[in-house]
């Protein structure tokens, strides 16, 4: 009687196979159906061809693009405004949200403010920073600087306030130096929190950074979408926006893997495992 309760616990316990498999291969069919589509459209002619060209059009366009040095160059300047952007904004976040969240007096002090920076649209910065910087990379970097430092600095300010008085006064008590409390009690709760102001920092500093790009002319792949579509190259507009879709993916799959790394000491993060 004890093996086989042994047994049906392990078989219990056991994940299933399909259950992992599921989802990523009902995204794949997503994925297919979505090509599908955009290849049958203009070939049924139920859309405009010259508006919306097949999707092997499309492919064949981004494999030429793929040879070509440009495309690599643009690629990269606008991996390395977003990868810099994003590292200020988090840097920046991170220390004024505990500084901040640590003193209730400052907390008080700069509410008022904080909710009136924050709502303010990045791109309504778009002709301030273009009179200062004109169409160089310092006009991408402050937009995206701007727009993450918020969704940082938030989340970390709620992290801070989520931490057990109780714990925090208990430190405090045996003479804890304000460092360490900061060490041993105020960043293990609010780890969760930066980690969330990280993945939601790292999306919105992508979109700034290729509006910077399209809008601005700020050298990236933005800046090459802007050329493509008004040469009238639609095909390669379309394959260069499929680009930047794809990093887009790749970013949010990079924030989930930073997510479960730094957290996985965590209960939320375990119980996925």
């Amino acid at each position: 009687m004890t093996t086989l309760s042994a047994l049906a616990g392990r078989v219990a316990t056991r994940p299933a196979p399909l259950t992992k498999s599921r989802p990523a291969a009902l995204g794949m069919l997503g994925v297919a159906l979505a090509v599908g589509l955009l290849e049958a459209l203009p070939r049924l002619g139920i859309v405009d061809s010259r508006f919306l060209p097949p999707f092997s059009t499309m492919a064949r366009s981004l494999a030429g693009q793929l040879t070509t040095a440009e495309f690599w160059t643009a690629t990269g300047q606008t991996l390395r405004g977003w990868a810099l952007g994003l590292a200020i904004a988090m840097a920046a976040g991170i220390a004024a949200g505990v500084v901040v969240g640590s003193v209730p007096l400052l907390r008080a002090l700069t509410a008022s403010t904080i909710e009136f920076l924050r709502p303010i649209p990045s791109v309504a910065l778009i002709p301030l920073v273009v009179l200062i910087y004109g169409s160089e990379m310092p006009s991408a970097l402050v937009l995206v600087v701007y727009a993450s430092f918020w969704q940082v600095l938030v989340q970390v300010l709620y992290g801070v306030a989520d931490v057990d008085p109780v714990v925090r006064d208990t430190a405090r008590s045996y003479r804890f130096s304000r460092r360490a409390v900061v060490r041993t009690v105020v960043w293990p709760t609010a780890m969760p929190y930066v980690v969330t102001g990280f993945r939601l920092a790292a999306s919105v500093a992508l979109i700034l950074e290729i509006t910077a790009e399209l809008i601005i002319g700020v050298p990236g792949l933005g800046r090459s979408i802007g050329v493509a579509q008004s040469s009238g190259a639609v095909a390669e507009t379309y394959a260069l926006v499929l680009v930047v879709g794809v990093i887009g993916v790749l970013v949010n799959v990079l924030a989930r893997a930073v997510e479960r790394r730094a957290l996985r000491w965590h209960t939320s993060v375990r119980g996925d495992l």
